[in-house]
């Protein structure tokens, strides 16, 4: 589905995704999407094979699509559930995965907590060569490759629906806002939004998104990083603008004042989308605190929201995630 030849086992990070990387996902998103569209909606691309989601947190939108994502290339699914799982007896998280790897997984997703835990299950099943793929499906404050790479197929099928490339973020504007500070998914866009040659202004509270966060970033891409601690110059003339949910289990000091004065402050609005582009388009991964992030209205508005757009991309960019790292050359 791809003329470029993949050979990346896993996916842990965006951080190290190359030009040809991103456009053979952007590219087989699409072949996948119109299957999603047709009459049959399922193709036999990893029939055989066994897919384990391990999710060791809650998650609905991105378990929910892997497993679809799964079923509709055929392969065969795993499930795993921290409560009834060996794990209440003690099992360690490693154990876990060589006994999923026993009963034959060929791609294990993972979702954890604590950053590193998939970087750590990939690196323990290169050891044992076992020819198993890890996808990290969210670690920590570390990264979520597949939400950032559904949110940049997202805006490049919509610039380009045809063809959807990485050249067509070149000079486009986006801003993302919200609580970055503990935003995984905001890492992975950033990665891959700067990669493509997009502008991007970020905004927040001084709490939630400190000055030392720029230094976390490429140092080839600091001149297209801006941040903001006010909303207005973030939005002015904005192409995108993404907001972010306010991740509260994950804040473990009052870092603001309200959620009421936060929407005040740094809400999507009508009112404040008038800062930005006529044809400006909203983004939100999801979930979202209606009201608090982005006002109901607004969300619900698709001249404005590309958030159904997100959930429906996700089960498209999963299935070429999952097809690529199960047909790796690796």
């Amino acid at each position: 589905m791809t003329a470029t030849p993949w050979t990346r086992r896993h996916i842990i990070s965006l951080e190290d995704f190359s030009l040809d990387e991103y456009n053979a996902v952007l590219t087989t998103t699409s072949s996948f999407k119109d299957v999603l569209q047709s009459r049959t909606k399922k193709v036999p691309a990893l029939q055989g094979q066994v897919v384990a989601t391990m999710f060791f947190e809650p998650s609905t939108r991105t378990r929910s699509s892997f497993e679809l994502a799964a079923k509709r290339l055929s392969a065969d699914i795993l499930n795993f559930a921290p409560s009834s799982s060996s794990l209440t007896k003690g099992e360690t998280i490693l154990d876990t995965a060589k006994t999923y790897l026993a009963m034959g997984a060929n791609i294990m997703v993972i979702r954890h907590s604590q950053s590193g835990v998939p970087l750590n299950i990939a690196q323990e099943m290169d050891k044992l060569q076992s020819g198993v793929s890890i996808f990290n499906a969210g670690d920590g404050l570390h990264q979520h490759p597949s939400q950032g790479l559904l949110d940049l197929f997202t805006i490049c099928s919509l610039l380009d629906h045809k063809n959807p490339q990485m050249s067509l973020l070149k000079g486009k504007k986006i801003a993302i806002v919200g609580d970055i500070l503990h935003s995984r998914v905001a890492r992975s866009n950033i990665n891959s939004l700067l990669a493509g040659g997009a502008q991007l202004h970020l905004a927040a509270p001084p709490t939630l998104l400190p000055t030392l966060f720029a230094e976390t970033i490429n140092n080839n891409y600091k001149d297209r990083l801006f941040l903001h601690w006010q909303l207005k110059p973030a939005l002015e003339n904005a192409d995108f603008v993404m907001t972010l949910r306010l991740q509260k289990e994950r804040m473990t000091d009052y870092l603001l004042p309200s959620l009421r004065e936060y929407h005040q402050l740094f809400g999507i609005t009508r009112q404040t989308l008038q800062w930005c582009n006529p044809d400006v388009k909203i983004l939100h991964p999801g979930p979202v605190n209606r009201g608090v992030e982005i006002s109901s209205d607004l969300m619900d508005d698709p001249q404005f929201s590309l958030i159904c757009d997100q959930v429906t991309n996700g089960v498209a960019v999963r299935m070429a995630l999952l097809y690529l790292i199960g047909n790796s050359s690796n």
